[in-house]
């Protein structure tokens, strides 16, 4: 392939998006890149702080929790307060709690600050997604979200490389690094990024009110919330229950690091091409073939007898997951109304944290009673119903149909035509969660979605 074609194909991928879908897309990047703590948090409560590994699990439950607690909350504020109070509030809230937990030494008092880092560090999703759907236009949603999910992916890459040597010299120097970075993301929120949540005028406002009982009684979009955590249970097992079932078959942490490494490099290295390749495609069969293929690829894994198998299983689930993360986030936020977006975000982010902590608990246990073989077979069954879920749920979505949520981006226009002079004060949040304590869906985030 000439480099003239590259050029092209870069120049396609990245060119017809506002300049401030770019502001948050760097956000997102910084911030993930400091993201050190999700990786060494379990290494600094046993190692540097003595506790048993037991202890460590509770706090990254708490951490999970905290997550959940927020994801309606954050949903709510990103409506009623606007995308970037709600960013500003969740990133210096988050800066400041990442900061305590790096000074804080009794067990409850580092209990209870994990518990606020994962509020306050999930609260900014909801707005952040609702914000990106805000700006850029309908078309243009699946590439944005996977510039984003890409973003993602390459910080916490580079972060958890980096990670190993900042815990080297000084656990509480990574606490500090995340705190600055989750700051300097802040200051682009407040400095570059202009509101973006539409206007409504004040005869509008009875009529487009969107509280939680209107994202309750949407039964559609409810079932696509529901798909959504069959296919993050599903996900969620490459990070929990494929480092039990490796240990177990005697492999070393080393070759669960090799077989994992995977991942992130096969996103970063696929997810604009292969993005390229679906972005008009129809996100009917996308969702049914990545769900499928997401649970075969970890029930193929109920096969695997070394580190060079364990990594082929993961080449198949990774590319579900490139798949899956933007075309799901785009469904979602054409299943949204414009005035509701951050409510429905709110009610997305809230599946994957409510997986986050429902995979562990469910691998632990099957592993323990049955073998990691059911762990395995019990994935394949589930991406299956999933795959089925969304044929059944999306044959009343027609492939052209644009949602309500789309329909009002095209007439309102984006609110990223606004001349940079524009609302100086009211600024764009930074994409995804603003501290990156672990992987997420987009989020999903976020399996390491």
């Amino acid at each position: 392939m000439s480099v003239a074609v590259l050029r092209r194909a870069a120049r396609e991928t990245l060119s017809g998006l506002p300049r401030e879908f770019w502001w948050l897309w760097t956000s997102t990047l910084v911030n993930r890149l400091g993201g050190f703590v999700a990786t060494f948090m379990a290494l600094y409560l046993t190692l540097d702080r003595g506790y048993s590994a037991s202890y460590a699990g509770l706090v990254a439950s708490l951490l999970g929790l905290g997550g959940v607690v927020s994801s309606l909350g954050g949903g709510v504020m990103a409506d009623r307060l606007g995308r970037r109070p709600t960013l500003l509030v969740a990133q210096t809230s988050t800066a400041a709690s990442v900061a305590l937990l790096g000074f804080v030494e009794h067990p409850v008092a580092i209990a209870g600050v994990a518990f606020l880092v994962g509020m306050a560090s999930n609260a900014s999703r909801p707005a952040v997604q609702a914000m990106m759907a805000d700006i850029v236009r309908p078309e243009d949603r699946v590439r944005a979200f996977s510039l984003n999910y890409w973003a993602i992916n390459l910080g916490f890459a580079v972060s958890s490389m980096a990670a190993g040597f900042i815990a080297e010299v000084s656990y509480r120097a990574g606490f500090l690094l995340e705190a600055g970075m989750t700051l300097v993301c802040a200051v682009v929120v407040f400095l570059r990024l202009p509101e973006s949540r539409p206007v409504r005028e004040e005869k509008a406002v009875a009529e487009d009110a969107v509280g939680m009982g209107t994202v309750l009684r949407d039964g559609r979009f409810m079932s696509v919330v529901g798909l959504c955590f069959l296919v993050a249970l599903v996900f969620q097992q490459g990070a929990v229950g494929l480092p039990v079932a490796m240990g177990a078959a005697g492999f070393t942490p080393a070759d669960y690091g090799m077989a994992i490494a995977v991942n992130g490099v096969l996103i970063v290295a696929l997810q604009i091409p292969v993005t390229r390749f679906i972005e008009h495609r129809d996100p009917r069969r996308l969702l049914v073939v990545s769900s499928v293929l997401a649970g075969y690829g970890f029930g193929l894994t109920a096969f695997a007898g070394s580190v060079g198998v364990f990594a082929l299983t993961v080449c198949v689930w990774t590319l579900a997951e490139i798949v899956n993360a933007p075309t799901q986030t785009g469904l979602v936020v054409r299943l949204s109304p414009t005035h509701g977006r951050g409510r429905y975000q709110g009610m997305y982010t809230l599946s994957w944290a409510v997986a986050s902590l429902v995979a562990p608990v469910m691998s632990g246990f099957v592993i323990d009673r049955f073998g990691a073989e059911w762990l395995w077979g019990m994935c394949a069954v589930v991406g299956t119903a999933a795959g089925i879920g969304y044929a059944v749920l999306m044959r009343q979505l027609p492939a052209t149909e644009e949602s309500s949520a789309s329909k009002a981006s095209a007439c309102d226009g984006p609110p990223n035509h606004r001349p940079s002079s524009e609302a100086p004060s009211a600024h764009r949040p930074s994409s995804e969660a603003p501290s990156a304590h672990g992987r997420t869906a987009p989020e999903p985030e976020s399996s390491t979605a």
